[in-house]
């Protein structure tokens, strides 16, 4: 009885308002009606899991644009893939304004490191002849000295985004971003009329917790690049985050099947609706990398054998 009435609850019943026809909207805000093909949006009312997007990035290319880059992407990956991918066929492609937060936070970090400064000497080293004869040369070596460096950063981490959806987890997302923040706008009914526009259905602290990992891996990304001197190693770091905000918005992503046997699965792909960046599970003919592998191993070892008599 509970799950009934749960399922009930959470669909919404909407009126077209071209053609009239009564609409049945669940677990997104809208639909395209399919007696006169009008698209509709639901104003449905605020919940605290559920809240309303306030940005939305709009799509940037259409179906026809997104099959394009398929194509060229399945062409790329056939290389040890099995054969019949390549022949690989779209199966229900979706455009979705998938839900996700926008996060942004100042950083204030402390760090630890030791610091590689390379120097040349030269050292002296005694070499045998074919005939037994001894011989001292010399030869110019790299050297690394290493001292220690701590400090302090300051900075703001933005733009980081997660996604809020419990269909397409966050590093699935990840995978497909980033996504250009310059074409992010105010979100308005109009910008996601006609898509499929999925509801909030990861909570709001869960998505803020997976926002600061990120924001804290961002930190050791910039401080990889911060590091002075020609090495480092040991780097380490505690990172605090203030000013924090968390802001419900809407990303563009075609989603789709790729099906390429009768008995195989079919592979989920999906594409950023705004640049054309694509993920999905590519399945691998490991004959081909077994071929390749053995491939490498005797070339390495026809190069060795080479480098051996030509001594």
């Amino acid at each position: 009885m509970g799950g009934s009435a749960s399922a009930v609850r959470s669909a919404v019943t909407f009126t077209c308002g071209q053609c009239g026809a009564g609409l049945s909207f669940d677990g997104v805000r809208t639909q395209t009606c399919p007696y006169c093909a009008s698209p509709n949006f639901v104003e449905r009312p605020p919940a605290a899991n559920q809240p309303d997007p306030m940005f939305a990035i709009p799509f940037a290319g259409d179906a026809a644009w997104a099959h394009a880059r398929i194509a060229e992407w399945i062409g790329g990956r056939t290389v040890f893939a099995r054969p019949a991918f390549k022949h690989a066929v779209v199966d229900e492609m979706r455009g979705v304004y998938l839900p996700a937060y926008l996060y942004s936070a100042v950083a204030h970090t402390d760090y630890t490191a030791q610091i590689g400064e390379n120097y040349t000497e030269t050292e002296e080293y005694e070499t045998t002849d074919a005939q037994g004869n001894k011989k001292k040369e010399t030869r110019t070596v790299t050297r690394t000295e290493y001292r220690p460096l701590s400090g302090r950063h300051i900075g703001y981490v933005t733009d980081v985004i997660v996604s809020a959806s419990a269909g397409l987890p966050n590093d699935e997302l990840e995978r497909v971003e980033p996504y250009d923040m310059r074409e992010m706008r105010r979100f308005a009914p109009a910008l996601i009329s006609g898509w499929i526009t999925e509801e909030f259905s990861r909570a709001a602290d869960a998505c803020m917790r997976l926002s600061r990992e990120e924001a804290v891996e961002l930190v050791g990304e910039r401080l990889r690049r911060f590091m002075p001197g020609d090495s480092y190693s040991d780097l380490s770091w505690r990172t605090k985050v203030q000013w924090e905000t968390l802001d419900p918005m809407l990303v563009p992503v075609y989603v789709c099947a790729l099906r390429y046997g009768e008995q195989e699965a079919p592979v989920r792909v999906v594409v950023n609706g705004q640049t054309g960046r694509i993920t999905g599970k590519v399945p691998l003919s490991w004959w081909k990398i077994l071929v390749a592998v053995i491939a490498g191993i005797a070339a390495i070892a026809l190069i060795a054998l080479i480098a051996r008599h030509g001594k």
